[in-house]
């Protein structure tokens, strides 16, 4: 009998990857799937980044690299990094990994032992938690609420750091929510981060997808003393459509970035090479494309967002960016996995339960799909919820 190491009994499957490819594997069947599972843009990657990575291919780029990335892509995005967001990082303070998930993932890995706690506000992304276990240490959730737009404040983050306490997970624009942190509020975390001298992550992925003239402030340019604390994370998929392509990347000190080397060439040595080409290109192109998918995205948030809140007894915030939508089902009296179970079985509609999120009374809708599937699922959404309420 084959006995499985113990930390993966700890770990939960991802709810999100399961209902997206029972909803792909309904359509396999034939069935007219409305799919809002996916965080995944519904628009192909940009013609200049395929044909960057067609060229990279043509001019023989497809051999081993080294484990840290491409040096082109790593000052492409330090030149970003200055730039875009202010942030002093060096090539050497970079490393390429193969995408934002694999990021965190390694830095986990290289940070996080028996003892540690990881503080992380909820909702999150479903994956934090699960790392920080096979990493050996400790979640500590706080839960957050939508009156606060399901943003953690100061003195909850003050409140939960303790001796044990390693890294601060900070996510904005954030997925499953789309909230995102005024300046004025980073720079109050930032404080706190300083004043019990911990670290954090920030989880950047999003930081194209803005709404409404809403500035994004990467918590490491606030000072000196919380950039000396920050690890910045990011990758090419969300804003350039490059969810295929696994590039993702790391900023931090480099002593982070060494031990990090370290772990990936151990596991997945260097990230596809040729895809790297088309991560410069993204970069170091026009900055067209964001925009084309970004005017998209507002127009199928405000449709998504009005006729939601339009059905009684359910309400979401307005996400201030990300392409989420995360609504409030309580009132169905249902579980938030046995109303998408149940959703997706009697209407052929796909939504992503909140419990995978820590959030067990919400759903989260992704308005990252065509205005066709929109307006059919909301349809059967308003309906739905009128048979239960």
């Amino acid at each position: 009998m084959i006995k499985l190491a113990q930390r993966i009994a700890q770990v939960n499957p991802s709810i999100t990857l399961t209902i997206t490819a029972q909803a792909k594997a309904m359509k396999a069947q034939g069935l007219d799937v409305c799919s809002f599972s996916a965080g995944e843009p519904d628009f192909d990657t940009p013609e200049h980044i395929k044909e960057a990575a067609k060229k990279a291919l043509d001019e023989g780029k497809t051999k081993y690299g080294a484990a840290v990335g491409e040096l082109p892509l790593r000052e492409a995005i330090a030149h970003k990094l200055q730039t875009d967001n202010n942030l002093n990082y060096q090539p050497e303070n970079i490393i390429v990994t193969n995408g934002g998930k694999h990021s965190l993932y390694n830095l986990m890995m290289v940070l996080i032992e028996a003892g540690d706690e990881v503080i992380i506000p909820a909702p999150y992304w479903l994956s934090y938690p699960e790392m920080v276990t096979l990493a050996g240490g400790t979640s500590v959730i706080v839960p957050t609420t939508a009156e606060n737009q399901y943003k953690i404040t100061p003195d909850q983050l003050k409140a939960a750091i303790t001796s044990k306490t390693k890294l601060f997970v900070l996510n904005s624009p954030s997925n499953p929510t789309g909230a995102v942190y005024s300046p004025q509020e980073i720079k109050a975390l930032a404080q706190i981060i300083i004043d019990h001298d911990i670290l954090v992550v920030s989880d950047e992925i999003y930081e194209k997808i803005l709404y409404d003239d809403t500035t994004h402030l990467s918590i490491g340019s606030v000072n000196e003393e919380i950039f000396k604390r920050t690890i910045t994370s990011n990758g090419f998929a969300k804003a350039y459509s490059m969810t295929g392509w696994r590039v993702g990347y790391v900023a931090a000190p480099t002593e982070i970035i060494k031990a990090m080397v370290k772990v990936q060439g151990h596991s997945t040595s260097n990230v596809c090479t040729f895809a790297q080409y088309g991560a410069i290109a993204a970069l170091t192109s026009s900055q067209d494309c964001v925009k084309t998918m970004l005017d998209a995205f507002s127009q199928r948030r405000k449709i998504i967002y009005e006729a939601i809140n339009s059905i009684p007894s359910i309400s979401a915030p307005m996400p201030q960016g990300a392409f989420y939508l995360f609504v409030d089902i309580s009132a169905t009296g249902l579980t938030s996995l046995d109303f998408c179970t149940k959703f997706l079985q009697e209407e052929n509609v796909a939504t992503i339960p909140g419990i995978a999120f820590g959030e067990d009374r919400c759903i989260r809708f992704s308005y990252a799909t065509d205005m066709a599937s929109i307006n059919k699922g909301l349809e059967k959404f308003s309906q739905f919820v009128q048979k239960l309420t």
